[in-house]
């Protein structure tokens, strides 16, 4: 094998060659195959199972008195209804198609400047899109990545968490932890009181599952008056160093980062009497999490954490315009494939029976329904659609992009009043973050906004507003 190269298909490697690979054969190889994972009619084969899944729910949504799943869970959500989770689909999708399909007429008009007379496939698109964004932006990845080495990144999140509620976080190399390269902060609160044990484990291995996520060892809950503190720990899959060259992460990586630190900031700083009472509804929960992604890009905390791994220099203004520039960049696409996945979620859960269903059938019936262009892919195909077929998001995919109307909106505030001003995060501390599930969701925002929430801040923070 030598002078050979292996490429998985997961993120750090896939999306990194589908970014830069220049053999457009090889590209449709590693692509075909991601999409066709769990559908190749082997024992790894998932169509059967899903089907099985989606009918046992569909069987006990009835058996409940539910027409359908969708109706069973939902009930308890801050959407509760499937027509309320349509309604916001619908909303977003006429327009986020219409920028897709200008994006992909710019994408065709590049490989014909090139000289090359193929069609537009959808292994093609993050090929052409890395050009464009160069071209247009004059913003190379790697240029970026140089100023975000992953424990500066780290360390502007708790910065971060510093500014807003007063929290510093204290490495702790005495405490137990589960694999050698975890790392384990206590939190401790602006008075000094201790408010718990964060771990973050941020780099792949065999033993772990791809993607990221926040979970917990101990919720933070009250026992014979006493106050117990949480155990949270943030788990990631960021490309490991390279030699001498630290993690070095894309724009991507650092709003996941600071995502999953959001979830762990929400169990960190819960203030309820009783667990039962910790959880919020699914289409509720990623608003503590997404806003904190609109602190990791702002200017003025760039300044604070972005830093070149070489020479120490602060990240200069001119590379913060052109990614300031380009947030709108790729938007139609980033748009259409997660609502393509998310209106396939509620298609299945909004089935009364699920009786001689072909699954790839039903899939792309759903999609033809939607008018999904032949050049982009569902995010999900159904055969891999964790998140609702193993990972509890079943008629729950929505609950994202519900999430970012909640978080675009609420960080208007801060904008409103200054992006760290006191008296706007001790409010979102007070009526979001220490709540847990003990108010109604829609009652926590209004409490922190003083009103519904608008869809208008997301539109323009897409660029999706005709």
């Amino acid at each position: 094998m030598e002078g050979k190269w292996v490429f998985t298909l997961h993120a750090p490697s896939i999306w990194p060659f589908l970014s830069y690979a220049d053999n457009r054969d090889l590209r449709r190889q590693i692509f075909t195959a991601y999409i066709k994972r769990g559908d190749n009619g082997n024992e790894q084969d998932n169509k059967a199972t899903l089907i099985r899944i989606a009918a046992l729910r569909a069987e006990r949504a009835k058996l409940l008195g539910y027409s359908d799943h969708a109706r069973f869970v939902l009930e308890e959500r801050m959407a509760k209804t499937p027509e309320q989770v349509y309604g916001l689909l619908n909303q977003l999708w006429k327009p986020a198609l219409a920028v897709a399909k200008k994006e992909a007429a710019d994408l065709q008009a590049m490989i014909r400047q090139e000289g090359r007379d193929f069609q537009l496939e959808p292994w093609d698109w993050w090929y052409y899109t890395e050009k464009i964004r160069k071209a247009r932006y004059d913003l190379d990845e790697n240029e970026v990545r140089a100023y975000f080495t992953l424990q500066n990144v780290r360390q502007g999140a708790f910065q971060v968490a510093n500014k807003l509620y007063g929290l510093t976080f204290v490495e702790r190399t005495d405490l137990p932890k589960y694999h050698s390269e975890v790392q384990t902060f206590e939190v401790k609160d602006a008075d000094g009181s201790h408010l718990g044990v964060f771990l973050v484990d941020f780099h792949p291995r065999a033993s772990k599952r791809g993607g990221a996520w926040s979970s917990g060892y101990r919720r933070q809950h009250f026992q014979a008056g006493q106050d117990i503190r949480p155990i949270v720990v943030n788990v990631c899959n960021f490309t490991r160093p390279s030699g001498d060259t630290p993690a070095l992460l894309r724009l991507e990586e650092v709003e996941t980062l600071f995502h999953e630190f959001g979830h762990g900031l929400h169990s960190l700083l819960s203030r309820i009497h009783y667990k039962s009472l910790g959880s919020v509804p699914r289409d509720f929960v990623e608003l503590p999490s997404q806003i904190m992604e609109h602190w990791a890009l702002e200017p003025e905390v760039l300044k604070t954490y972005a830093k070149h791994w070489q020479t120490g220099a602060p990240i200069p203004d001119e590379l913060i315009a052109k990614i300031k520039a380009a947030e709108r960049f790729n938007q139609g696409f980033a748009t259409v494939e997660y609502l393509a996945a998310s209106f396939l979620d509620m298609d299945w859960h909004t089935l009364a029976e699920v009786k001689d269903v072909n699954a790839m059938s039903f899939e792309d019936a759903a999609l033809k329904r939607i008018d999904l262009i032949p050049q982009i892919v569902s995010r999900y195909r159904s055969p891999y659609f964790q998140h609702i077929f193993a990972g509890g998001y079943s008629a729950g995919y929505y609950s994202y992009i519900w999430s970012e109307v909640l978080d675009t909106d609420a960080f208007g505030a801060f904008k409103d009043k200054g992006i760290f001003d006191a008296a706007t995060a001790l409010s979102f501390r007070t009526n979001i973050l220490e709540k847990g599930g003990t108010r109604e969701a829609m009652d926590m925002f209004k409490a922190f906004r003083g009103r519904d929430p608008s869809v208008e801040p997301l539109l323009d923070k897409r660029g999706l507003k005709n």
